[in-house]
């Protein structure tokens, strides 16, 4: 399918690269990039030939924001379709089998910074910076804070969102927003390399574990267990699973049939 706000590239090793760019407006969510990146999600999550999708942005900076040239002359009923349009992308990722890796350049703020909180797994340069900035102008962030919070927790996310500071790589990386670090001009090859490694992974194993750790997110604690439980013994019964022990004992590597 044709984007006009994002580029989609398919490699040799299931691995996707999904690009935002629209680098002059610092790939700030318009409401067609939103829509463009919600239906590229999608369609990559059913595509037998993609594994793992790399998520990274055009130009300086990863990502923004939201284009405010979108934000005047609405009813709060359009308000509301309008900010659920620009975070449908963030809560699509949770309800997703295959893994989003956001590869972070620049900056990425306020639905940027939840884009990132929202991805399964990051990997960023060491100079990045991050935050909730849109109290900064008079507005909040309190759908990016949702993500945000679950990665550092109720005290840290108030903070962010009240007071709209930038965070350094170390702190977002220390805080649990980013999990690898690397030098600026290698963050291309790294990210690629990484997404690679886990797209070499049983792609069903990697599902259902993403899928159950979502799912039981919210459950009580014994709750969790029994799903996860019955999340493990389905695993099991895959002709997969059975392969991947197999190749363990024969000391190869393992034919991956997805089933």
């Amino acid at each position: 399918m044709d984007y006009k706000e994002i580029i989609v590239e398919k490699g040799d090793k299931f691995v996707a690269t999904l690009t935002l760019n629209r680098p002059d407006q610092m790939n700030t969510f318009s409401s067609l990039m939103a829509a463009e990146l919600y239906r590229a999600l999608l369609e990559l999550d059913k595509d037998p030939e993609v594994r793992v999708i790399l998520l990274k942005g055009s130009g300086r900076v990863f990502c923004a924001g939201i284009d405010v040239n979108e934000l005047e002359g609405k009813t709060a009923h359009e308000y509301r379709a309008w900010i659920e349009r620009m975070e449908r992308p963030l809560v699509a990722i949770s309800k997703m089998r295959k893994p989003v890796i956001v590869q972070l350049h620049g900056v990425a703020a306020a639905n940027g910074m939840g884009m990132v909180a929202a991805a399964d797994l990051v990997i960023a340069a060491e100079n990045v910076k991050m935050g909730l900035t849109a109290i900064n102008v008079g507005l909040n962030c309190v759908g990016p804070v949702i993500p945000v919070a679950r990665c550092v927790g109720r005290k840290k996310a108030l903070e962010l969102l009240f007071y709209g500071n930038l965070l350094k790589a170390k702190e977002a990386l220390d805080l649990g927003l980013i999990n690898r670090l690397v030098p600026k001009d290698e963050l291309e090859e790294k990210a690629l390399e990484w997404a690679e490694e886990l797209a070499k992974k049983s792609p069903i194993a990697v599902q259902i574990a993403k899928t159950a750790f979502y799912h039981s997110e919210d459950m009580a604690y014994d709750q969790q267990f029994a799903y996860m439980n019955e999340a493990f013994a389905r695993l099991c019964s895959t002709d997969d699973a059975k392969e991947g022990v197999k190749a363990f004992f024969e000391k190869r590597n393992p034919v991956w049939q997805e089933k």
